[in-house]
């Protein structure tokens, strides 16, 4: 029977799907679960992907060290910056106010309180040597003229920011000078540092946003910080659909996305997911496995439950299976249930890392709001099931406990 739609095409029965499941189906969760690894070596061993030497590998068995991990408070300093041919009209006070607290607050619901990121805002406007029209910003800078753009905002900044105090660099632009492009915003890597305050600068958030800025553009700029990769899809010429690979889900994909939290997989490199709550699959002896709702508060560390279980499918590949639901960082989302992706960890930043397996490939949700109908209904609901040929794997969604977890099957296809 066709489901009947609201007319911005969110499926309801779907956002409010609730399972009619018995004490039961916890009790033969509870009999049949496959436990998750005891130790973090059989973890690496079983199905944490390797890292590899692709840019921002989506590899987990260990860390690059030359990115901070945000699995402790970090302090990021935000320095705005004005120009020879335009006076700001707001102070920075005010421009910050829009990135702050709202970032700090994403990454304190993403990370389920472990991480704590603390803006530092610069009060006074620091004044570039050169016009903003002299430094060329767009999209894809060259990269002369980035450089002497960052030389100059650090030089000028120098005198009264104590860089040796941050371990993130916000460079903020006056949204009003006519030079400036707010396509250009990124994170830049320099592979020769610059030097100050006896602290090497490796990185920069460089920010050209309009007033207001882009929803989410501060923390999706700061998860290349910490090495996350780019999950979108650029068509060639810039024309085409961008959002292909993930749609609404991780703002690494998108950061206008209904649904930004980051992916569990994301969560466990960030080491906000410990592998306590990762369920490495073994298909030779299909079980039911539970799953905790990904943007649920955390537990206590004694009750803690999976949130990802893992299919490890290949040397550099994986199936993720993760449960999204309306609440915290996804309140927006249009269809709750249960997401599955690929993963690749030899695939680089922007060549599509990681891909969301579309649940419902003949339907989509939530035209006009959603960045990518087609895979905003991706996930699963109770009684339905995603086979992947490629993979040979099947998902079967059991149903869900009486505390709201997700039951889900795993097996061969």
């Amino acid at each position: 029977m066709p489901r009947a739609r609201t007319p911005d095409g969110v499926d309801r029965r779907r956002l409010r799907r609730v399972a009619a499941v018995a004490t039961s189906l916890s009790a033969l969760i509870a009999t049949s679960i496959v436990a998750g690894p005891a130790t973090a070596s059989e973890a690496a061993l079983s199905c944490a992907l390797g890292r590899t030497d692709a840019h921002h590998s989506e590899g987990l068995d260990s860390w690059n060290g030359s990115y901070p991990r945000p699995d402790r408070p970090l302090n990021a300093v935000m320095i705005f910056l004005s120009f020879p041919d335009a006076r700001p009209s707001t102070a920075p006070q005010e421009l910050s106010r829009a990135y702050f607290p709202a970032t700090s607050g994403f990454f304190d619901r993403a990370s389920y309180g472990k991480f704590r990121l603390r803006p530092h805002v610069h009060r006074s406007w620091v004044r570039m040597p050169r016009s903003s029209s002299s430094y060329g910003i767009q999209r894809d800078w060259d990269a002369g003229r980035r450089s002497a753009y960052l030389r100059d905002a650090v030089s000028a900044a120098d005198p009264s920011v104590d860089f040796g105090r941050y371990d993130v660099v916000y460079f903020v632009a006056d949204p009003d000078a006519p030079g400036v492009d707010s396509d250009a915003t990124k994170v830049v890597n320099l592979e020769q540092p610059m030097h100050a305050d006896d602290h090497d600068l490796r990185r920069f958030v460089t920010v050209f946003e309009q007033s207001p800025p882009d929803r989410n553009v501060l923390a999706h700029e700061t998860g290349h910080v910490f090495d996350l990769p780019d999950l979108y899809h650029r068509p060639r010429n810039g024309k085409g659909d961008w959002d292909t690979y993930v749609g609404d889900w991780d703002l690494m994909g998108s950061q206008f996305g209904l649904a930004p939290d980051p992916f569990a997989w994301h969560k466990w490199k960030l080491g906000w997911i410990a592998d306590s709550q990762v369920d490495c699959v073994d298909l030779t002896s299909p079980a039911l496995h539970s799953l905790r709702t990904l943007s649920a508060p955390k537990e206590p560390r004694a009750q803690r439950r999976p949130r990802l279980l893992v299919v490890r499918t290949g040397t550099d590949s994986a199936l993720a299976i993760e449960a999204r639901g309306a609440m915290g960082n996804d309140r927006s989302l249009c269809t709750e249930g249960v997401l599955v992706y690929r993963v690749h960890s030899k695939t680089p930043s922007g060549s599509g890392p990681v891909q969301v397996l579309d649940g419902h490939p003949g339907s989509s949700a939530c035209a006009g709001t959603s960045v990518y109908p087609p895979l905003a209904d991706a996930p699963l609901g109770v009684g339905e099931s995603l086979d992947d040929a490629a993979d040979g794997v099947r998902i079967q969604v059991e149903g869900r406990t009486a505390d709201g977890d997700w039951a889900v099957k795993v097996g061969r296809g």
